[in-house]
């Protein structure tokens, strides 16, 4: 295995996350406040430790396929039930994080192309501050209805993922234009709205339309990292901090996952990786859109 830039780069990050953590835990036990953290650890029925698991696949699933990790934590959360504004809101809290370490990491390997993140960021800020507004009232007030409608997207969206396992091979000779503007506003209101969706919409359109993939993968990356940070700031000025736990569990399970992720990318089946991550995420939106109606 030939260690990369990119994947040193995670694993300096993941030492520096562990070093931090152990320093946090010795912290806590001089003082005494351990029994209190482990009290709320175990609030909402565990929750911290689910997350951390869904943190963890969804981190290997992102890292092998290049998208999906928003689908998979924006459709495990809506099927315990947690409200759609608080699943979109402790997403892109975490994501904030993992986000950077990608970024830095797609910058460092000169994979970003400046003039397309600025066509794509730029317009990717406004959908998201509109998508965090709209859905911090309507995840509010008409919590059910919304529940249902990202439901059904997120049902779409893996019927899209499952899809692609099946893809023939295209021809990519000739590149066809595209409205970035467009795609920007609205990948940026999906993202924010529904929690996750940037990655098959705008990174899957740019390689689709023949962008050059490394130059795709990695202004798209960058540019989902200025829109999460939209979003998570937006969230936070209108919802405040909620359910840390979640955030907690989805940013350690992520972080210490990032390293491995990337190692295991030319190793996993990434057709059968499709089939079971889109068939997984149908499944569980049909459940959320059944509980929803009935």
């Amino acid at each position: 295995m030939v260690i990369t830039p990119k994947i040193q780069f995670r694993i300096n990050l993941l030492l520096v996350t562990i070093a931090v953590l152990i320093v946090a835990f010795f912290t806590l036990y001089s003082l005494g406040y351990l029994d209190e953290l482990q009290i709320v650890l175990a609030k909402d029925n565990y929750i911290f430790y689910w997350m951390l698991l869904v943190g963890v696949f969804a981190e290997v699933v992102a890292g092998s396929m290049g998208m999906g990790y928003g689908v998979i934590c924006t459709t495990t959360l809506m099927f315990l039930g947690i409200p759609p504004h608080i699943v979109s809101a402790s997403i892109h809290s975490a994501e904030s994080f993992t986000t950077a370490a990608g970024s830095i990491s797609h910058i460092k390997l000169k994979n970003v192309s400046k003039s397309l993140v600025k066509k794509l960021a730029i317009p990717a800020i406004i959908g998201a501050v509109l998508g965090a507004l709209s859905l911090t009232y309507l995840g509010e007030y008409y919590s059910k209805i919304t529940k249902t409608v990202i439901a059904f997207y997120t049902l779409y969206l893996g019927f899209k993922i499952f899809s692609n396992a099946f893809k023939p091979k295209q021809n990519k000779s000739l590149k066809k234009k595209t409205n970035l503007t467009r795609l920007g506003v609205i990948g940026g209101f999906i993202d924010s709205f529904a929690g996750g969706g940037w990655g098959p919409l705008v990174t899957g359109t740019l390689i689709k339309n023949s962008f050059t993939p490394r130059f795709a993968v990695g202004s798209s990356t960058v540019a989902k990292f200025i829109l999460t940070i939209t979003a998570a700031v937006t969230f936070f000025f209108t919802l405040g901090i909620q359910h840390w736990n979640i955030i907690l569990g989805l940013l350690i399970g992520g972080i210490i996952t990032a390293p491995f992720s990337a190692m295991l990318t030319s190793k996993l089946p990434v057709k059968n990786m499709f089939i079971i991550i889109g068939t997984l995420v149908i499944v569980m939106s049909s459940i959320t859109i059944f509980k929803s109606v009935f």
